[in-house]
């Protein structure tokens, strides 16, 4: 019987033969002689859905990063040398896992090849029984004369990932690099300050051999006590997480994949100096990754042309000399792991008067390069690892699309020798459905928990396009909506990201990550008064939940209830196309009140007011079911929640002081449902609202209809 060597989740990404793509999570079981996967951990006798035979011939292909459905992906390519149409592409969400996993096959592969060369049974001369040489073909060879290489002991495997960056981007972190044309050799270092428990160096070079606007390379050197897989993905993202730790980042998007360790990114630049009067800065750069032999990771910077990242109006294109990350691991001190961080960065910030203000260049490449200190801070403050998220793909570069002329004419330019684009040739292709993703085989029972696990997993890949198709414009509140951020008296959909919500490893880390896309589209805001408590007012003829019931969609309407001499309501309505049969939140609408109690949660934030109301509305997550009297109104089509917000002390003493200033303030709110088991994580938003600036004389006392005539379970 075949020993399990390792297995556990991993994803699977690819197309249907119809087109559409997929992401599913699937269970990984690798033996001594075959890896193999399966929908659900397996049971005895399971048949696994696809398998691969382990020999010294595969290989282990590291394909890099990808993204995919918003999902960033560790991908590994396991293929035999002879017959390398038979393959597994198998996927991570960190890098971690996905080391881990490599390794594990590698020592496979390389057992079978030591076991090979001691077998007794081959002898070190080919002889026949009357002595005379025999050829190969006189015994079963299992591996030809071009792999002799692989038969020398002793057999070291490299743990690097990525080949070397493209030709036209310098790397930097090189020790014995040679001269290049544009400076002179990049040797020698000058400590030219300390600060924020950074050393600062200057590069020792002539300033006649560069350009008068582009000064000289400066680079930050700090320890971080973090892994240098953690640093790495922190580094990585251009995500909500990013703003926490980088106060040079203002926006970043990704337009265009090369291949799994090479991108094309636009990046816009936070720069504090006299913003009244300068123009901001952005850029279109290549970003080039590895991870060497002994852990350290290295980022590479520089910029690029590309033709669907022109100019932008507003802004001026600064150009990267060269810059990046080098992240090296140090020894451990007092049990906790430790990093050496440098970030080094030449640029050019462009502009009529940059020549002429040295001031305005060091300025501001200081404040790229205090990142440093941003990121041993995040760390230092922060329990649990980063999460990979996924970045916006900029307008016009969305994936799997038929190119466009003007795609094609790049791809023809790229083809060709040159310094204006990356000449370098795609290797991430998407792997077609192998029937992964149909029914279970014959006599296959799925288990309920792998059954809600996929059902996540698909929904978080393909939760965008029922939000899109939704007709946005038959709803309609009295409060009005408005994306002017200096708008009053009105509300807007708040960024997902701007809220981190349990990640799929939080059982085991207690890690979060920003929250990503809303499961379901805020369609309206009524703001109501009224002498009296308002409840159930799904049962308002014309409101959203009606208007929606109509069109065949569900809805979740969430009426916040305001005690006082008057009573103030404030209902958010939330629709999707249809609930999926098994998933967390299928289970909390049909659920009973003890259930929903255990799992409705609020995330609170108040990005624009006084220092008291920030403080006394905090930003913890809150189960409203286990502080609050929440009453469940379930309809055919949506589940009103009527929350009373005077049921608790505490609550109201919160309310008088923000009621006192709610003219004064912007507040965030995202609902979600708490998951917690490996089941239902990650946690995903039902949706955020961001109300700006509310007036109590706006609200209006609605019509409600008699409570018998609305339909409700």
């Amino acid at each position: 019987m075949s020993k399990v060597v390792y297995e556990g989740w991993m994803a699977r990404y690819g197309r249907r033969k119809i087109g559409r793509s997929y992401i599913h999570m699937r269970y990984f079981v690798l033996e001594t002689r075959v890896l193999g996967y399966y929908k659900k951990k397996p049971q005895e006798n399971m048949i696994p859905i696809k398998t691969l035979a382990i020999d010294g011939n595969c290989r282990v292909e590291d394909r890099g990063l990808k993204m995919h459905h918003g999902n960033t992906l560790y991908v590994l390519c396991i293929y035999n040398k002879k017959e390398k149409h038979h393959r597994l592409i198998m996927a991570a969400f960190n890098i971690q896992e996905a080391l881990i996993w490599k390794e594990k096959i590698e020592h496979v592969i390389d057992k079978d090849v030591t076991e090979y060369k001691e077998d007794s049974s081959f002898p070190s001369k080919l002889e026949t029984e009357n002595g005379r040489p025999g050829s190969s073909s006189d015994h079963d060879s299992r591996y030809s004369a071009e792999e002799e290489e692989i038969s020398h002991p002793p057999l070291l495997r490299r743990t690097t990932m990525g080949n070397g960056p493209p030709e036209s981007v310098y790397d930097w972190t090189r020790d014995n690099v040679a001269n290049r044309d544009q400076v002179s050799s990049r040797k020698h270092w000058r400590l030219v300050r300390c600060q924020n428990g950074l050393r600062i160096f200057e590069e020792l070079v002539q300033m006649d051999a560069l350009p008068r606007s582009c000064g000289r390379a400066m680079k930050a050197v700090g320890v971080v006590e973090a892994s240098c897989d953690a640093i790495f993905e922190l580094v990585m993202g251009m995500g909500g997480t990013r703003y926490e730790w980088d106060c040079s980042f203002n926006f970043g998007s990704l337009v265009d994949e090369v291949d799994g360790h090479t991108a094309i990114l636009y990046h816009r630049l936070q720069l504090d100096w006299y913003p009244m009067i300068v123009w901001p800065r952005d850029l279109c750069y290549v970003r080039y990754w590895r991870r060497n032999d002994d852990g350290s990771y290295v980022v590479l910077f520089q910029s690029r042309e590309h033709p669907n990242c022109g100019p932008q109006p507003g802004f001026v294109r600064a150009h990267i000399e060269s810059g990046g990350f080098n992240i090296s691991p140090l020894k451990s001190r007092d049990g906790k792991r430790r990093s050496q961080v440098q970030h080094l960065m030449q640029i050019d910030l462009k502009g009529w008067g940059v020549g002429y203000l040295p001031s305005f260049q060091q300025h501001c490449l200081l404040h790229m390069l205090n990142s440093v200190a941003g990121l041993r801070e995040w760390f230092a403050q922060t329990d649990g690892n980063p999460s990979l998220t996924g970045m916006p793909v900029m307008v016009g570069m969305q994936p799997n699309r038929a190119p466009s002329k003007r795609s094609k004419k790049f791809q023809e330019i790229a083809s060709q020798p040159g310094d204006n684009v990356i000449n370098r040739p795609s290797t991430m292709i998407d792997e077609e459905s192998d029937d992964d993703d149909e029914d279970p085989l014959p006599g296959q029972v799925q288990e309920p928990g792998a059954s809600r696990r996929e059902t996540e997993v698909k929904l978080m890949s393909l939760d965008k396009e029922p939000l899109e198709n939704i007709d946005l414009s038959v709803f309609s509140g009295n409060l009005r909506k408005d994306d002017n951020e200096k708008s009053r008296d009105c509300w807007r959909i708040s960024e997902a990201n701007n809220f981190r919500v349990r990640s799929r490893d939080f059982l085991y880390d207690e890690s979060k990550i920003p929250a990503g896309k809303h499961m379901m589209a805020l369609v309206a805001v009524d703001w109501f008064k009224d002498v009296k408590r308002m409840d159930h007012v799904a049962r308002r003829k014309g409101c959203a939940v009606q208007v929606a019931a109509e069109k065949g969609l569900f809805s979740i309407a969430i009426n916040i209830q305001v005690p006082g001499s008057t009573n103030y309501s404030m209902v958010f309505y939330f629709v999707m196309k249809g609930l999926v049969p098994g998933s967390l939140l299928q289970r909390f609408v049909d659920g009973d009140d003890e259930f929903r109690n255990s799992k409705f949660k609020l995330i609170p934030s108040v990005p624009k007011g006084s220092w008291i109301v920030r403080q006394s509305v905090g930003a913890k997550p809150c189960l409203l079911g286990k502080a609050l009297d929440i009453t469940y109104i379930r309809g055919p089509s949506y589940l009103e929640i009527d929350v009373d917000i005077g049921s608790s002390t505490v609550a109201n003493g919160v309310l008088g002081i923000v009621c006192g200033a709610i003219k004064t303030l912007v507040v965030d709110m995202a609902f979600l449902v708490q998951a917690d088991t490996l089941d239902e994580l990650p946690e995903r938003l039902i949706g955020a609202v961001r109300v700006c600036h509310v007036e109590l004389s706006s609200a209006i006392t609605p019509v409600l209809e008699d409570s018998s005539s609305a339909p409700a379970e």
